[in-house]
């Protein structure tokens, strides 16, 4: 059985955010690239479905209010470079979207199955540590849903003094 997403706050994130995959430009990207932000990881089954187009127009229709609260947004599937970048042009997502053709990320996330990642969000906080999964996910209004819990994550930092 995978790992829970859960599980990576006490083994801690290095190894996680040092695998690299291709975003849809052929641009080689870790998830270390974003430590010192908040970065939202949201997973989806496949490029140009109904639910996958859904849920990436609704993060692409928050981008700028995510970017506002300095939180990185970044989309994943198994699909290739080549349908991510037609994805991602057909629809106007500003933000990367990560081949992960071999399921590696989505099984250490522990969201692969049958060769598909599951439809999941994590927000990783600054230090990329796992602050909070979305497991089960409906794709209409959950990236108004993360953006909430964002705002709220960053408002509880503020209070704490930091």
């Amino acid at each position: 059985m995978p790992q829970r997403a859960e599980e990576f706050r006490t083994e801690g994130p290095d190894g996680l955010l040092r695998l690299e995959l291709p975003d849809q430009h052929g641009q080689v990207r870790r998830l270390a690239d974003f430590r010192g932000t908040n970065t939202v990881v949201y997973f989806y089954p496949r490029d140009n479905t109904p639910g996958c187009t859904v849920e990436g127009k609704e993060f692409r229709d928050l981008y700028e209010q995510f970017i506002a609260l300095d939180c990185s947004i970044v989309g994943v599937s198994t699909d290739s470079v080549e349908s991510h970048r037609g994805f991602a042009e057909k629809h106007g997502l500003p933000f990367p979207l990560l081949a992960d053709t071999g399921g590696e990320l989505a099984m250490r996330f522990g969201v692969l199955e049958r060769g598909l990642a599951q439809r999941a969000t994590f927000v990783l906080d600054r230090e990329g540590r796992v602050a909070r999964s979305f497991l089960e996910v409906t794709p209409r209004g959950h990236a108004q849903q993360v953006l909430n819990f964002v705002r709220t994550l960053l408002e509880s930092h503020r209070m704490l003094g930091g």
